[in-house]
């Protein structure tokens, strides 16, 4: 009897033990040995897919597609404001290149995709002579959207004195790639041939209108997957994703 309650005591405690030390990195992490462009991208790109659905056991939510409850874009006399909306695509990006300078702290990341951008939208000013006093449906497409996140990080240790890497600052650059393409319903609400002449204009020239349209989208975008992949850091270990000790100096 005596043996057998130590036993169940050994068994208990190793139990435990294997709790304490689970691994937290998901199974789509697969971490790499050394810090090579082929092994990051590759590393990256199959982390993606998954990643961007959101980790609820990590209190992850979800980059594809996420909500834009509000959003207000002033643009040159038109301010919109985006209600409801949806972006979807940032599971089937490209990995175009990653740096990892783990020395200097450095990260780099370059990719391409194409986003859809889908919610309701108000709009009240004017475009050229035209005054507009539209809400609606409202979807804007971008194809092969390019972006460069450049991401200064650090090391730190949690309270139970284990690894973690934590984001110090970041920028990022971007351009519009292919294209831009509006649908912006009712623009005008008296008059659909007037939306469709102005809607028609807006894609004509989707390069100017874009500059101002979609920054605040994007960065909205971007500060999200930041503070996302931010959390996933100071959720789960270094050590679990990169096999390469800490750079001492």
């Amino acid at each position: 009897m005596v043996l057998r309650l130590g036993s169940c005591i050994v068994i208990l405690v190793i139990s435990l033990c294997d709790v304490g030390v689970a691994k937290l990195a998901p199974d789509f992490i697969h971490p790499c040995n050394q810090t090579t462009k082929e092994c990051l991208v590759k590393a990256t790109q199959d982390a993606i897919p998954d990643f961007v659905k959101g980790i609820p056991d990590l209190g992850l939510p979800s980059l594809d597609p996420f909500v834009i409850d509000k959003l207000a874009i002033p643009l040159n006399g038109l301010k919109v404001t985006f209600y409801q909306g949806k972006v979807t695509g940032f599971r089937n990006c490209i990995v175009d290149n990653v740096i990892s300078e783990l020395e200097k702290r450095h990260f780099v990341l370059e990719f391409h995709c194409n986003l859809t951008i889908k919610g309701q939208y108000d709009a009240v000013g004017q475009i050229l002579v035209f005054p507009i006093n539209g809400e609606g449906d409202a979807k804007v497409k971008l194809t092969n959207l390019r972006m460069k996140v450049d991401i200064n990080t650090k090391y730190i240790k949690d309270n139970k004195g284990v690894n973690h890497f934590s984001i110090k600052n970041y920028k990022y650059t971007f351009d519009y790639g292919d294209k831009v393409t509006f649908d912006l319903q009712n623009l005008f609400k008296e008059s659909k041939e007037l939306s469709n002449t102005v809607l028609t204009f807006l894609n004509e020239n989707w390069k100017t209108v874009a500059e101002e349209f979609g920054k605040p989208i994007v960065d909205y975008a971007v500060e999200l997957a930041i503070r996302t992949i931010e959390k996933f850091f100071l959720v789960v270990p270094y050590e679990e994703l990169i096999n390469i000790p800490i750079p001492q100096n």
